[in-house]
Formats: C-alpha cells, sequence, structure tokens
C-alpha cells in the first residue's frame, strides 16, 4: 500500500490542490495530520482523511481517525491532544488501543519518523511553515509491504529529498 502524508498547510489551500492533483490514482490513501485551516465542506477532503488540528476550530473535524487498508492499521490525529511536543507516549498508548501499526501526526512542524514496538510513527513535517532543525517544506510517502516501510520525504516541487528516505523491517 502506498500513503500520502500531509500536515500543517496553515490556509494554503493551493498546495494541497497541487499533491492531490499529483497523486491521485497513484496513492492508495491521502491523509492530512491538521492544521488546514479550511472548511469540513471544502471538496479537497473528497481526496484526503483529515483530522482537527488545534488551529481548525469547525466541530465537524474529527480529533482522531483509525483506517484499516490491507494488513495496516492506521491512527492518525494531530498530535496536540496527544500532547506530542513531550514525546510519543501517549500516542503510542492511543496506536495501541486500536492495534495500530502506522501512527500519522503533525503539530510539531518537524519532520520525524521511527519504528518503536513494530508501529510506525510519521510526522511529515509542515508543507508550509517547517520548525525544528531539518527547515524543509515536506510531505511524506509511506510504502506498506508485508516485509517493511518505506519512508521518503518531498518537497512542494514533488522531488525526494534523497537523504530523507528510511526503510524498516517488520517485525
Amino acid at each position: 500500500m502506498k500513503y500520502l502524508i500531509v500536515s500543517d498547510n496553515h490556509g494554503d489551500r493551493d498546495v494541497l490542490v497541487d499533491l492531490a492533483g499529483t497523486y491521485r490514482g497513484k496513492v492508495d490513501k491521502m491523509f492530512h495530520c491538521g492544521d488546514s485551516e479550511l472548511e469540513p465542506t471544502d471538496v479537497l477532503w473528497n481526496d484526503f482523511s483529515v483530522v482537527k488540528g488545534n488551529c481548525d476550530y469547525d466541530p465537524e473535524f474529527p480529533d482522531t481517525i483509525v483506517e484499516k487498508n490491507g494488513t495496516d492499521t492506521i491512527f492518525m490525529t494531530h498530535g496536540h491532544l496527544a500532547n506530542v511536543r513531550s514525546g510519543l507516549t501517549t500516542l503510542a498508548l492511543q496506536a495501541n488501543q486500536v492495534n495500530a501499526n502506522i501512527v500519522l501526526f503533525g503539530h510539531t512542524h518537524e519532520i520525524g519518523c521511527e519504528v518503536r514496538a513494530n508501529v510506525l510513527y510519521l510526522n511529515p513535517g509542515s508543507i508550509s511553515l517547517p520548525r525544528g532543525p531539518i527547515q524543509l517544506k515536506s510531505y511524506a510517502i509511506i510504502e506498506s509491504t508485508p516485509d517493511q516501510f518505506s519512508v521518503q520525504y518531498y518537497g512542494r516541487n514533488h522531488q525526494p529529498f534523497k537523504e530523507l528516505h528510511f526503510v524498516f523491517n517488520k517485525k
């Protein structure tokens, strides 16, 4: 399965239109980890599964989403309600409750991916306002096979950041 993950565009609708147009039909699913600052009725959400961020005020956005795709169970939240700035413990407990093997979140605007206890935790960074030591406007694509997760980060021009490619064996 192939998943596109984006977060924290903060009102920049055009970048999401570009992503949807570029990847529609080329990935199995597109995920938005919150802080879009768009309306929940926006037609873009026909292409993306989306959660509510701390800058999304409409209650129609869900706080979390759990999706099953093939052998993957994906748990997505923005991260502010799981206190991700202080670590992944709360997020891990939430993911464990739904038996997720992929956890997607944003909020920090910082690129990050790691595997803990056979679960992939991924923050795509911010497509508009990056923070932290890696100042790149980014999104990520996960390729999940029965044996591994392959994660590649991309810039707004859809070119891969070659140094931001990670492969994790499952189990």
